[in-house]
This record gives C-alpha cells, structure tokens and sequence, in this order.
C-alpha cells in the first residue's frame, strides 16, 4: 500500500506537518552534544586506564576498543531514531506537541531513562552469550562476537528502518546474540544447540513474546473502561484541524509520551550498556574487570562471606574438586548437567576468589596480570550458583543456600557495575538518535496502522500501557520490545474502538516480527564466521 492511499483516511486538515526541518540552533545543540559525547567518552577512558598506573607496550587493542565502542553506540543511535516513533507518533498525531518539539522532548528523557537505569537488563542480556566466549573476549574470537553481533543488529534494523516498519531492536539484538552462539558451537564441532543459554533465551523470548498480545489486549481494554467511566465526547474524538486538545488531556497524552522515552531509555539503553562492559572487561580488565571503588569494609565482608561458602559446600559435597575447576564449572555453565565434581569444583574456585582478595585488600590492588582470571572466576562462581539454584536435582541445606545466594550477591557487586561515563556514553547516543530518522515509522504508527485518525483517548490508552510494561520489565531486569507494545497497544486500540485495522500493515508487522529472529540469527553467525577468520 502506498502512503497517498494509506492516507486517504486522514484529513489533510488533521494531518500534522512532518516537513518541518530542523533550525540551524538544533543542529549546533545537536553536533555540540555528539562531539562532547566522544570527547568525554575518550576522556573518561583514558584516565580510567592512567589510573591502574599500567604503560601500553602495543595500541592495537585500544584501536580495536575504540572500534568496538563506535560500533556499540551506533547501534544506540539507530536503536534511537528506530523506535522514536512509539512515544512521539500519539503526541504528534493528537497534535498536542509540534513535531521537532516531541522529538526533542523525547530524546531528553530517554537521556534520562538510561541514566537512571537499574542495570539489570544489560547482564541479563550478557548471560544469552557463549561462556567461552565471555571468558575470552579480548581475544579475536571475543571481537568477532562483539563486531558480528552489533553489526548485524544495525543492518537489520536500518533494513526495516527504510521500510517504514516498526521492528524490535530488542528482538534483533537478541536473535543477533543466538546467531553468534549457534555459529560457536557449530565451528567448534558441537551441536548448535549447545551454543546458547536456552533456559534464559527462553525466559526473555516469552517476555518478547508476549508483551504485543499484552499491548493490545489492555490498550483495548483500557480504552472501554474509559469509556464506562469517562463520558467526555471531546477525549475520543479525532483532533480538528490542527487544533491542539483541550490542556487536560494535552497534558495527560505528554505525561505518556514522556513516560514511554522514559521507559524506553531506561530498558533500551541498557543493551548497549551490557555489551560495552563486556568490551572494556575483555579489552582493557586492569580498569573494568572488578569494581575497584569497593570500600576496604566491602571487601572483608566479602572474604568473609567467601570463606563460609567455601565451608559450606565443601561439607554438602566433600569429594576431591577435579584438577581444572575452571573447565568443570565452565562444562556445567554450557552443558547444564550437574557432574559429581560440580560442587567439589565451585568450592575450590571460592575458595581461590576468598583467598586472592583477602591477600591484595582491595580490588584496586589485584595485580593487572591476574585481575582477568580473578574476574573470569568471578562469572564462573556466579554463573554456576544461578543455573544451581534454578537446577531441582540439586538439594542444599538452608544454612548453604543462604550462603551461597550471599557470595553471588557479593560477586555480582563486584563484577556487574556500570561506570557513570558509561551510562552518559550510551544516554547521548540514544537521545541524539531519537533527533533523526523518525518521520518513517511515526508515519506507520500514526497512519497505517488503523483506518481512522488517532483519537486523544486512543494515544493515551496505548502510551500509559507502554510505559508501564516496559517500566515493570525493567524492574525484572526483562529486555521487551518497546515498539511491539506501542504498535500492539494502537491496534489494540483500534479494534476495540471498532475503527478498523489496514490489515496490510498488519501483515508487514506481523512478518517483521516473524523474520527479525531468524535473519538476525543468520546475520551474525555468517558475519562471525568471516570476523572469525580475519581477526
């Protein structure tokens, strides 16, 4: 379907005017941002790196770190201008702000959804990768993870981008991390299955899964008991002219367009969060590996704590720990099978992390040559007691459980933290993308999706339900699709309102939906396979 005849349902009177080009004033905001951005990021980097007092011998890993970081946020500013539309489309369209106004708007506090982030969804998503590959990510089997796995999330998405289809940069990403782990473990000689947390794929494909049929149900829903319980004619009724609404529900159809980029800064923005400490982690670990601002009176609760786990799991498990713990805990991480040696394994590993750490005193003084494999120590004894818990052939006693949960929580204090220029990094990255690119998908929101204009309650009903669902997985530390659950909520919306869905569009959605796993998957494991061979 052409836009002209998707149009043909609106007014030209009603239509809001998306020519409007930005003034010179917004672009020297927006340049001056970008180049304050990179700026602060290398600056922060480079006294980051000054202050483990370490001399460069070679600049091949920062140019490649430099590399990897461009990329990354890159894929922020796409993921910015992609799904700008899912909070600014009902505000546009309702005519309630003028177009490079809600774009603004939006951008600002998606800046502020990723600053005040929990964080809880970039480790999620770092825990779908291959073990072997985490623990190796500075090596050119970890940059060719990291480039193929980025890379591919941006070809698909500016792919649907162009075709004015509102696909999920969530869904990409993560079909781009299942591509890459499937491509491991086949060039590796194992079955392809074996390359990918399923439990945990499974967990986040359920929340993706089921958030548009969420979305649409209670954007319906919420809209009839508006209906029941609001007898105002003015809030569903399509916008006049291009008269703004009335200042009540002017200001109610702001308040969800902010909550969603609020919401959405602060569940997207977290995936690149992830996968940059990944980078730094695996590049330079002498600055990122451990959290070397962890106050001395920290680091003895957490030798303390070491120490009693250690006891506890050697006396439910006494038998003799294999002579590479290491490769057992990392076999079980994989394979999900618990062998006898299991816990024998992640005894001695607590054990060795207790020990390391009550030696040095503090994280900031494990030597550079060691602070790898402290870390990587670290993610296996965390890694192994969460797939533990989960595991119901495993029986411990309270005593050790309650212990063992306590060492995870200290080791994930200690690896799974996110440096303040990290967060402002990603936070520039997203809110400039939401500047450009958006009049594409905000014209199939606002336009193709229904067969009537956008009514004021309409917006309202599908915003309120984004905000809080994404709001809600972001407590839960679950990556859903912020443009799944607006576009759902809009047709829900419809349907309920009886207005009738371009059932065209629908279709599109529906196979961009469909097809972004399976092409995703096959981009990156074909790109890590050539990023493999060069790196």
């Amino acid at each position: 379907m052409s836009i002209s005849s998707a149009n043909a349902s609106l007014a030209p009177s009603s239509r809001p005017n998306l020519e409007n080009k930005p003034t010179i004033i917004t672009a020297i905001i927006f340049i001056g941002l970008l180049v304050g951005g990179l700026l602060y990021t290398a600056f922060s980097l480079m006294h980051d790196v000054s202050d483990t007092g370490v001399k460069t011998t070679t600049y091949l890993p920062f140019i490649l770190l430099g590399v990897a970081l461009v990329i990354a946020l890159a894929f922020e500013f796409v993921n910015g201008f992609h799904d700008t539309a899912n909070a600014v489309a009902t505000v546009i369209y309702t005519h309630s702000l003028p177009p490079n106004v809600a774009v603004v708007w939006s951008g600002f506090f998606n800046f502020l959804g990723v600053l005040f982030s929990s964080g809880a969804v970039a480790f999620g998503i770092i825990s779908l990768l291959p073990v072997e590959l985490i623990l190796q990510v500075g090596s050119g089997s970890g940059f060719a993870m990291v480039f193929a796995l980025l890379i591919a999330a941006i070809i698909w998405n500016l792919g649907t981008w162009l075709l004015g289809l509102p696909a999920s940069s969530s869904h990409t990403l993560i079909g781009s991390i299942i591509g890459v782990g499937v491509a491991n473990a086949l060039m590796h000689g194992r079955d392809g299955t074996s390359g990918v947390d399923w439990a945990q794929a499974t967990k986040i494909g359920y929340s993706l899964l089921l958030s548009p049929m969420i979305g649409f149900f209670v954007a319906g829903l919420l809209l009839l008991l508006l209906k029941t319980l609001i007898k105002n004619k003015e809030l569903y009724s399509e916008p006049k002219g291009n008269k703004p609404p009335p200042i009540w529900i002017r200001g109610l159809l702001i308040l969800t367009c902010t909550g969603v980029s609020f919401a959405h800064g602060s569940n997207d923005g977290q995936k690149g969060m992830g996968l940059i400490m990944l980078i730094l982690v695996g590049t330079v670990p002498m600055a990122y590996a451990l959290n070397r601002a962890m106050p001395v009176n920290e680091m003895i609760q957490f030798v303390a704590v070491a120490q009693v786990t250690q006891a506890s799991l050697i006396k439910v498990a006494p038998g003799t720990a294999p002579e590479n713990s290491r490769l057992a805990l990392s076999e079980y991480i994989r394979t999900k099978v618990v062998k006898p040696e299991v816990l024998p394994a992640l005894a001695t590993i607590t054990g060795s992390i207790g020990a390391q750490i009550k030696e040095h005193g503090t994280f900031a003084r494990v030597p550079n040559e060691t602070v790898g494999n402290v870390r990587n120590d670290m993610y296996l004894a965390s890694e192994a007691i969460r797939l533990l818990d989960k595991d119901k052939s495993v029986e411990l006693d309270a005593d050790t459980k309650a212990n063992v949960s306590a060492f995870k929580k200290s080791l994930d204090g200690a690896t799974k933290f996110i440096p303040l220029w990290v967060k402002v990094a990603v936070a520039i990255a997203l809110g400039l993308g939401t500047m450009v690119g958006w009049k594409r998908i905000v014209i199939t929101v606002g336009e193709k999706i229904g067969k009537t204009h956008l009514t004021y309650a309409q917006g309202a009903s599908a915003e309120l339900v984004a905000m809080t669902m994404i709001g809600a997985a972001d407590v839960y530390g679950l990556p859903v699709s912020t443009t799944h659950v607006l576009s759902s909520g809009v047709a829900g919306t419809m349907a309920a309102n009886k207005s009738g869905l371009q059932m065209s569009t629908i279709r599109n959605l529906l196979m961009a939906w469909v097809l972004t796993l399976p092409m995703a998957m096959l981009l990156s494991g074909s790109l890590y396979w050539l990023f493999s061979h060069i790196f």
